[in-house]
């Protein structure tokens, strides 16, 4: 069979048949849809175990379920609060003149409904549907977390066409709405501490960006966002939202910060498209971004240019390792979206990049729309994280604990989806390592995934999907493991919780490892859910010598639970703060410092009463904060792996220095990857060692290590030591060179210009018998 282009996979435009929508209704959380006649209604329940609660409104905004067939079999209670606490479908309800207070609701699903059950409505007649997933707060003690529903509505009548436009909903009422027609440009204005949002409805489309100190143009000065001050005062290519967040003008005073950024890929370097750049491709004529600004711009007065120094949204470019600059198709998808905030009053221009001679705008043209937004509305800063290329993207949230710790910082770094601190104000980096290993800090932790797996068949689930013999766990134990693709290379790592005879707790690092084991469960038909409790169970870690002191002083246990002072590594219990109807708890003995250290593991909603608690009961001993800077220093020194350094999907344990997660002789049961693995620990070809380099410029991750010219492994991590003072790293190396007192080099610059002598060294570097972290 003959291939072309056109069967190229592009998951990331959210292809779906012609007249087929997406929808998601949240755990916890409901959607409302405007449904036609004929229309069907696919609701899918992903995990189990979640009621769907559904209401029904006619034309005239009547409660009616014989639309969608439907009887009642509930009071609609749990809608009707869910609807007065969001703004904005409270806002469509009062627009519509839907009469809340008389609807019926109508419960589909059960409550023990399997893992991906599905229940097609058809609809007889106009109507708007609210669909809600109830339930109420998780207890961290138990495993019944609401969990998403999707939905899919087939649209009777549509209208087939080859482009997507998806326009999200506004963020609030908007001051402009502007739709930039493709190969032309719109000029709007903007006031000091107003929002501009950018929108790509088609996806895969640049849009150039101008912005002018209206103040200063109206005195007749041209001032316009300068990119190359910006680059030098953020640090990067381009700003981004967090702490580094600004575009500067040439005078360095800011222009505009981002507030949000769903794409995560842009370009400052180069121009908006000029005649020029078409006429040296030998198209004389094309119009271009430069001469479409020149023409809106005439109404300001603002002089023509050959070029403009635009920014460049959506542009998807790169520098090569050769130093040559490349682009490619752009990353944004239909409805993505860069929303920033002015500093000053702004005249500004926004394109629809006219270029169709490459892929630059994926080789079709589309439109942009602009909306602004008043000044009196705040938004969160936030990115956009997708587990899949194809999922929909959720914004940077903000942790349980981040109320406690964004009084202590203003540093925070966007982190699997949740904003965390980097280090403190009042601290700083090495302050917070010191006080790890020398009395006591708190980090916030809560961005690792967790999923409750229950059921019949979950211990032979978790059996087959882990390396380690899950059936010698007992109840109250953890474990910590690697998951491995059937190659035997690394999905991820983590800690299994064994809550009960069927039931477990898998807390890792990658939030596709909960799609991983729904897929397995899938192929091997075990009666089995797996539940997402990601944003259900929030948590921070209390790690140091006087770690145990701290929760000594306010954790309570059941008596057939071990107390704080008798609970052992590796261990957890079923907690509450102060006494037996204190706020409940999980208190594991693990942590990720190589210190005496415990996790205390809460809902969302108890967090700062979890954070004060540990603060009052930690000022004797001088608790600090800890932030990800030094977190990553105590994890090298105590050979701890993470994951994109020590291991990746082309990494097998015995590579990533966790060898000790398969035991191959002892577990006789089938696991995926076993097979494999087998042959990869008899043919090994690549160990990570430790290294102790001389001088003090450190090692970073990607740094090449050689044996001559030979290049024969790479720095994973590296740190300057302050307990040790020494200059160490971890490598992945060579098997030929891994002996311990082998002499290598570090190259830096091109990896032969400077050379930085080093030796294999036994690791962890620190506390290589564990006596601390087992005290």
């Amino acid at each position: 069979m003959l291939h072309t282009s056109n069967d190229i996979k592009n998951p990331g435009l959210r292809t779906l048949p012609p007249g087929v929508e997406r929808y998601y209704v949240r755990g916890g959380g409901l959607s409302v849809i405007e449904v036609s006649a004929e229309d069907k209604i696919e609701i899918v329940n992903e995990e189990g175990k979640q009621i769907c609660e559904i209401i029904v409104f006619n034309s005239k905004g009547k409660s009616d379920l014989s639309i969608l067939n439907l009887k009642e079999n509930a009071n609609g209670d749990f809608s009707r609060r869910a609807i007065n606490n969001d703004e904005k479908i409270s806002k469509l309800f009062k627009k519509k003149k839907l009469d809340l207070n008389k609807a019926k609701s109508s419960i589909i699903f059960s409550e023990d409904c399997f893992m991906g059950e599905k229940i097609t409505l058809t609809s007889k007649d106009k109507c708007i549907v609210m669909i809600a997933a109830p339930s109420n707060a998780m207890n961290v003690h138990e495993q019944n977390p609401p969990t998403d529903l999707t939905i899919f509505l087939n649209k009777a009548k549509f209208e087939n066409i080859d482009e997507q436009f998806i326009l999200p909903d506004p963020l609030s009422d908007p001051i402009i709405e502007q739709l930039v027609k493709r190969k032309t440009a719109e000029t709007y204005e903007v006031k000091v501490g107003e929002y501009i949002q950018i929108i790509d409805p088609g996806g895969r489309q640049c849009s150039d960006f101008l912005a002018f100190d209206t103040r200063k143009l109206n005195d007749g000065i041209e001032n316009i966002i300068d990119d190359k001050a910006t680059r030098t005062f953020m640090g990067g290519a381009y700003p981004g939202p967090g702490l580094f967040s600004k575009f500067y003008d040439g005078d360095h005073e800011g222009m505009i910060e981002v507030v949000r950024d769903t794409v995560g890929r842009h370009d400052t370097f180069n121009l908006a498209c000029t005649s020029k750049y078409y006429e040296d491709m030998g198209y004389m004529g094309h119009i271009n971004c430069t001469d479409n600004f020149n023409n809106r711009l005439d109404k300001y007065d603002i002089n023509s240019r050959k070029s403009w120094s635009a920014i460049n949204l959506f542009f998807n470019t790169a520098i090569d390792g050769n130093n040559v600059a490349s682009f490619d198709e752009p990353w944004s998808r239909p409805g993505d979206y860069v929303l920033f905030r002015a500093l000053k009053d702004l005249t500004c221009i926004s394109s629809a990049c006219p270029c169709d001679v490459d892929g630059a705008n994926g080789w079709n043209p589309t439109d942009i729309f602009v909306r602004t937004y008043s000044k009196e509305k705040k938004y969160s800063k936030a990115i956009a994280f997708r587990m899949k290329t194809d999922s929909e993207p959720k914004l940077t949230q903000e942790t349980g604990f981040h109320k406690k710790t964004s009084e202590l910082t203003r540093n925070f770094v966007e982190y699997k989806g949740f904003w965390l601190a980097n280090n403190f104000t009042n601290s700083g980096t090495i302050k917070e390592y010191t006080a790890c290993r020398e009395s006591v800090i708190a980090t916030d932790l809560s961005p690792l995934r967790k999923f409750e797996i229950l059921g019949p068949d979950a211990e032979s689930l978790m059996q087959y999907t882990l390396t380690r013999n899950i059936k010698k766990l007992s109840v109250g134990q953890v474990v910590y493991t690697a998951m491995c693709y059937e190659n035997g290379c690394m999905l991820d790592d983590g800690t299994l919780f064994k809550l009960g005879q069927d039931n477990f707790r898998w807390i890792g690092g990658d939030e596709y490892s909960g799609e991983w084991l729904k897929e397995q469960a899938k192929k091997k038909n075990y009666k089995v859910w797996i539940k997402s409790a990601t944003d259900h169970i929030h948590n921070i870690a209390v790690q140091g010598p006087n770690s145990r002191k701290i929760l000594e002083k306010f954790v309570w246990t059941p008596p057939i639970q071990p107390s704080i002072t008798e609970l052992e590594w590796f261990r957890f219990n079923i907690a509450r703060i102060d006494n037996e109807t204190g706020t409940p708890i999980v208190v594991s003995r693990t942590g990720y410092t190589g210190e005496l250290g415990f996790e205390i593991w809460c809902h969302p909603k108890d967090a700062v009463e979890v954070w004060d608690k540990v603060w009052e009961a930690g000022k004797e001993f001088d608790i600090t904060p800890l932030g990800l800077e030094a977190l990553d220093m105590v994890r090298i020194e105590a050979g701890l792996i993470f994951y994109g350094y020590e291991f990746n999907d082309q990494t097998d344990p015995f590579e990533a220095g966790i060898g000790f997660t398969v035991p191959l002789k002892t577990k006789e049961d089938d696991f995926i990857g076993k097979e494999e693995l087998v042959k990869r620990k008899a043919n090994p070809q690549k160990k990570l060692v430790g290294l102790e380099l001389v001088g003090h410029e450190p090692a970073v991750n990607g740094d090449c290590v050689h044996m001559g010219r030979g290049q024969v492994g790479i720095i994973t991590s590296g740190m300057l030591s302050p307990k040790l003072g020494k200059n160490i790293a971890l490598c992945k190396i060579d098997v030929k060179y891994a002996e311990i007192g082998t002499e290598v080099e570090v190259g830096k610059l091109d990896g032969h210009q400077k050379r930085i002598g080093a030796k294999v060294v036994p690791f962890p570097f620190y506390d290589p018998t564990k006596s601390r972290v087992r005290a």
